[in-house]
């Protein structure tokens, strides 16, 4: 019976990758509280942002489309958000993936390794076994002797 589960070096690589993939899905959240930091900033300062109600043409003018820019970066940084989302949905599906694959191998391992307790316990039942009936034999012979 080989007691070296070939696979071991497998296995290793398959916690690799689940490792990996969980850094990259920390690394996303990360970046989805970044972007989401980021909109806040913007919407406080789009609320700041409030047009004039009097003023020269030219000022309202400028008032008006410095506003259209701030809601543009509101635009921009929920697009971020919601494409750091998307990115995490993805890491996710790869690290449940990476999961499954080491989890499979690690079944394949506590298999062989019941097999190899089985054999190891059914090895030392027949030496058990051979050890009492050698016992009993040579206990047979020395009564016969005797008699």
């Amino acid at each position: 019976m080989n007691r070296f589960f070939r696979l071991a070096p497998v296995l290793r690589a398959r916690k690799a990758q689940e490792d990996a993939a969980k850094g990259a899905v920390i690394q996303s959240r990360a970046e989805i509280r970044e972007a989401e930091a980021l909109l806040k900033r913007r919407k406080l300062s789009l609320m700041g942002a409030e047009a004039p109600t009097e003023g020269t043409a030219r000022a309202m003018v400028a008032a008006i489309a410095a506003r259209q820019s701030i809601a543009a970066g509101v635009f921009g940084a929920q697009r971020m958000v919601t494409e750091a989302e998307e990115v995490e949905r993805e890491r996710m599906a790869v690290l449940s993936d990476a999961a499954k694959r080491r989890r499979a191998v690690e079944l394949m391992a506590e298999r062989h390794a019941a097999t190899v307790k089985a054999h190891d316990l059914s090895t030392d039942q027949s030496n058990l076994d051979e050890l009492a009936i050698s016992a009993k034999a040579r206990n047979a012979a020395g009564s016969r002797g005797e008699a």
